[in-house]
């Protein structure tokens, strides 16, 4: 994964934070560079929120040996991401950092965490308006995963959670994850989960190899389709009914076959061995997922399966899997302007808590 670092802010620079592909910088500076397009709905101005937004912190990655690769990328104009942004139509990001740090010793990731989550704070401050972000936390100590959750959102304002789809070949359902999912329900605040590299893609590998990048395009999706699926069907969103998740890139492949989880409890029954207290398909309308599914047809689809309100809009800038992320919401047929201003910001600011 590449990323290019943080280095402004408008009174300077603010060091530490990496993004990749571009920068940050002062609202003023990117503006008077490229208008900032205003999304409109049925004439009300809406405050639009992209919840999957990739960033990196260099101070932290050297504690796991770890550089910002490659180091062309380093040190651009921190105007260049707000300016982006603008052109896009996105007003609020949510930065978040995929975990590359499971294998931490608990000395090494309290320090790593502590420096991420200070150093998310600082780039987030220096941009208020435009910028929010999860917490990172390390996982493989649940504990102090649940430690860290709470020290991100009380002491630095961070507004949820960033974790993998998995944590070293261990699901999310896990009993032993139960101290962090008690938090994160206690402090009700929103856990993303990303597709972790070394899940599903890793595991797969000599399945996925060859032309198509599938490790990508096929293991991404299919690690968060796991993820989900171990977290109705072990009972973990029995356990604590009240988590808010959110799912990257529409939840992966879930949604798309949902109706499979409910025919194979009555197929195969004694394959169904946690009780439920509804139908597998029916958690899927309390998750919520971005809205990086490419087509019109499948964000309708994703709407249908699992509820207007349960969608957010993600870009995964910088990747450039989409430029238009706002259009594509915009110009999906069959959506109220209630629907559309709510996938475009409403709901992400209610779970982010990002004024309107």
């Amino acid at each position: 994964m590449t990323r290019r670092e943080f280095v402004e802010d408008a009174a300077g620079t603010v060091p530490g934070v990496a993004f990749v592909g571009c920068g940050l910088a002062g609202a003023s500076d990117a503006q008077a560079q490229a208008r900032r397009r205003e999304v409109v709905v049925n004439g009300r101005r809406v405050k639009t929120v992209d919840v999957h937004a990739h960033c990196s912190v260099p101070e932290a990655m050297a504690l796991m040996g770890l550089t910002v690769a490659p180091p062309a990328l380093l040190r651009s104009r921190a105007s260049d991401r707000i300016r982006a942004m603008d052109e896009q139509g996105i007003d609020v990001e949510a930065l978040s950092i995929n975990p590359y740090w499971y294998t931490a010793d608990r000395d090494v990731a309290r320090e790593l965490i502590r420096i991420q989550n200070e150093k998310l704070a600082e780039a987030c401050a220096a941009n208020p308006d435009r910028f929010v972000a999860f917490a990172s936390v390390a996982l493989q100590h649940p504990d102090l995963a649940a430690e860290q959750l709470q020290e991100g959102v009380s002491k630095y304002g961070l507004r949820g959670a960033g974790i993998g789809g998995s944590v070293n070949g261990e699901e999310l359902s896990d009993p032993r994850f139960h101290p962090f999912w008690a938090k994160a329900e206690q402090l009700g605040v929103l856990v993303f989960i990303h597709p972790q590299v070394s899940g599903a893609p890793t595991e797969l590998a000599s399945r996925l190899t060859g032309s198509g990048g599938l490790e990508n395009a096929i293991g991404n999706p299919l690690e968060t389709t796991i993820a989900l699926s171990h977290l109705i069907f072990e009972g973990t969103l029995d356990r604590f009914p009240g988590l808010k998740i959110c799912a990257a890139h529409g939840g992966g492949y879930l949604p798309s076959y949902a109706a499979r989880s409910d025919a194979i409890c009555l197929t195969f029954p004694d394959r169904y061995t946690t009780p439920l207290r509804k139908k597998p398909t029916e958690y899927l309308r309390q998750l919520y997922y971005d809205s990086i599914v490419f087509t019109p047809e499948a964000l309708r689809h994703l709407v249908a399966e699992t509820g207007p309100g349960q969608i957010v809009m993600g870009t995964d800038y910088p990747f450039p899997w989409t430029k238009t992320s706002v259009d594509h919401i915009l110009g999906t047929p069959g959506l109220t302007d209630a629907e559309r201003a709510a996938m475009l910001g409403d709901t992400a600011a209610k779970l982010l808590g990002i004024k309107s």
